[in-house]
């Protein structure tokens, strides 16, 4: 485990005592750390900790990102649009969205997206987009559904056009949805049916995707146990600790429609 990594694992456990992590190194590292999206402060207790583990939850900002790309490996593939909205205090305060330059587009991934070569002939290259969402992005809490594909990916496109690699707190709405809405499945498409949360989404489009997963992170809000979750810290680690709600034997809207038949 690299010196980085093993900083980050204290940091999120028990924080780091000011003696041990106020000097000239440790200042650099925050600096690095700070560029790379992971805000770290010192805090009451006098241990440097995770600015998110202070911030109340309707004072943070979620960027809510989704991405499509012309394939799912990092090291052959890239993205092709990337959408992004910026949530804070359930409220989308602004937004982000580009296709990506790629001549290299299947007709299979033109299926799933409605993405061709045509229509990114002419749009910004990717290591300009990755320079802007990184500027965008900033410090937030980054929000995907399935937020390890997005998250990995974004990431080594940046390592590809020589920027450095996300370290921002991560959050992911399968795993929030889980422990807050007893569902049969949990893909975004289905989600967004039952729950009927964005009636104009346009599936596999990056920034629709991101308002769908916008609405449906808003809506497991008003689900959490508010006596345990005050910090956004706080709600990062529910989704990833607590119990998952059990999930019904049959799809309601499988059984819906054998009834209207």
């Amino acid at each position: 485990m690299s010196l980085e990594s093993k900083t980050i694992k204290l940091l999120s456990k028990k924080g780091l005592p000011k003696a041990l992590f106020d000097n000239a190194y440790s200042q650099i590292q925050r600096e690095l750390f700070l560029a790379q999206g992971l805000e770290i402060e010192l805090q009451e207790d006098n241990k440097y900790r995770f600015a998110t583990t202070r911030i109340p939850i309707d004072k943070a900002t979620f960027c809510i990102v989704d991405i499509e790309t012309n394939g799912s490996r990092v090291d052959k593939h890239q993205i092709i649009e990337i959408g992004a909205v910026k949530v804070q205090n359930r409220t989308i305060i602004d937004r982000f969205e580009s296709l990506v330059a790629c001549d290299d587009i299947s007709e299979h991934i033109t299926e799933i997206t409605g993405i061709d070569s045509k229509m990114t002939a002419d749009a910004p290259k990717l290591s300009d987009v990755m320079q802007e969402f990184r500027m965008f992005l900033a410090t937030d809490i980054f929000v995907a559904h399935d937020v390890k594909f997005d998250y990995n990916f974004i990431s080594a496109m940046m390592q590809r056009c020589g920027f450095e690699k996300l370290l921002n707190r991560k959050l992911c709405t399968i795993d929030l949805a889980e422990r807050t809405i007893s569902s049969y499945r949990y893909g975004l498409s289905y989600l967004n049916e039952q729950l009927e949360l964005y009636k104009d989404a346009t599936h596999h489009r990056a920034l629709s995707d991101a308002i769908t997963a916008a609405k449906l992170f808003k809506h497991t809000l008003d689900f959490l146990p508010k006596q345990e979750i005050k910090s956004a810290e706080d709600l990062l680690r529910f989704s990833k600790e607590a119990s998952r709600l059990k999930r019904p034997k049959f799809d309601p809207a499988y059984v819906e429609k054998e009834v209207e038949d």
